[in-house]
């Protein structure tokens, strides 16, 4: 396959999994077994030579036609393009989806190409413990037959360990789950019941539940990582429901949070090294309160896109709950305010106006619903100019410009609809 066969596919900017179909192969029983698993619209003739997952599916496949492919790729993969005769792909929603889709379709499929010259024991899987309180747990193949448990439900193997963590912190702000080093029945002391309470109340363990409860949480992280994303919606919103018709309504918020979370999973720390560079499709949010000693307080979020003000996505919020001086509260509103527009495309990097307590409380709100998307904070000067930008120096140094822009926006729009507040209160 070429390149100029691969431009006719169009492929789509968008997460996802790949495949690079060959032909039929001889009739050994390996080639057999793997067309025979070649569902899912693939078709039957066609053998799975290869399947990734991406960021982009367009810039990923690309990548594999360029001239540096021995040198990047390793000669593995350059005899796999070479046998390549056409490209199939399915989106999903995030690349967290991909990560699990990949590994469920590598296991299905066990394309031949996919096979490294280290063996399955060094890859990586989710085992689910059969215990009382089931703990979910990263492990490598080789460890499977050392462990002195024994696993219900186990998924993988999993390519990349980094991203399956990084997957796994993810999944674990959204359903709260055990990953202690033996069962939780055994941390009796009360050094271990420390440890217990301590994460409990950060929301990384499920808080104090019935086994039912429980099993019901990893009965949600088992239909996650099956790819079964939609029928999990689904169940959620019948809980919720069921919940608010018994009027126990801090229940059916929990799980109004996990939903909103699955249809906004942000994994920018999955991605990061394939974030584009300014000027691309990157999309900063900015927030800022103005106010005259507590009086007329509103707050605004302003919309940085392709390095570039995007006016069209300024919104204002007229701050209701506070009386007084407290910027940091009000922030808290507007963005709590905002994160109830599930129609408003989510940013891949936030901007608070103020130092660390503006942006622990931004960061704080984000957690809450289940949302890892990364903030920086601008700090002034006397002169209201920008001193310091607090946060990732990933992000900081990369996106520099497009981050003080926001925030100036920000700045400007605040006062400017503050002022016309007071003057209509005049």
């Amino acid at each position: 396959m070429a390149l100029p066969d691969l431009k006719k596919l169009k492929l789509p900017d968008e997460p996802g999994v790949y495949f690079f179909l060959g032909s039929p192969t001889r009739a050994t029983p390996e080639a057999s077994t793997r067309r025979e698993r070649s569902g899912g619209g693939i078709g039957p003739k066609k053998e799975i030579l290869y399947i990734g997952k991406a960021t982009s599916l367009r810039d990923r496949v690309r990548s594999y036609f360029s001239k540096d492919l021995l040198e990047s790729r390793g000669p593995r993969l350059v005899t796999a393009i070479k046998e390549t005769k056409t490209v199939k792909w399915e989106t999903t929603d995030s690349v967290l989806e991909a990560l699990i889709l990949e590994a469920n379709q590598i296991k299905k499929h066990q394309p031949r190409y996919n096979a490294r010259e280290k063996d399955n024991k060094s890859f990586n899987y989710v085992a689910i413990t059969n215990e009382e309180f089931p703990r979910v747990l990263l492990i490598r193949g080789r460890e499977l037959e050392a462990q002195n448990f024994k696993f219900k439900t186990l998924y993988g193997p999993f390519p990349q360990g980094g991203q399956l963590k990084e997957a796994l912190k993810i999944i674990q702000k959204i359903f709260p789950f055990y990953d202690t080093k033996k069962p939780v029945s055994e941390y009796k002391t009360q050094k271990e019941q420390k440890h217990i309470k301590f994460n409990q109340e950060i929301g990384v363990y499920p808080p104090s539940q019935t086994k039912g409860e429980y099993r019901k949480t990893i009965q949600n992280i088992k239909l996650l990582f099956e790819g079964k994303k939609k029928p999990l919606l689904r169940k959620l919103e019948a809980e919720m429901r069921i919940f608010a018709k018994k009027q126990e309504f801090e229940k059916a918020q929990v799980v109004k949070r996990q939903t909103f979370a699955l249809q906004h999973i942000q994994d920018i720390r999955l991605i990061k090294d394939e974030l584009k560079e300014p000027g691309g499709d990157f999309r900063i949010e900015a927030y800022d309160i103005a106010h005259t000693s507590g009086i007329e307080m509103v707050g605004v979020m302003t919309v940085v896109e392709n390095g570039e003000a995007k006016k069209s996505d300024y919104r204002k919020f007229k701050i209701n709950t506070l009386s007084g001086v407290n910027d940091v509260g009000a922030l808290k509103e507007v963005l709590e305010r905002r994160l109830t527009h599930p129609e408003w495309p989510l940013p891949k990097l936030i901007v608070m106006d103020g130092g660390k307590a503006q942006r622990n409380v931004a960061e704080r709100v984000l957690d809450e619903a289940g949302l890892s998307i990364p903030v920086v904070s601008v700090v002034k000067d006397e002169k209201h100019r920008p001193r310091e930008i607090l946060g990732d120096r990933i992000l900081r140094s990369k996106y520099e410009k497009a981050i003080v822009l926001a925030n100036s926006e920000a700045h400007r729009f605040a006062i400017s609809w503050h002022r016309k507040r007071r003057g209509q209160r005049n």
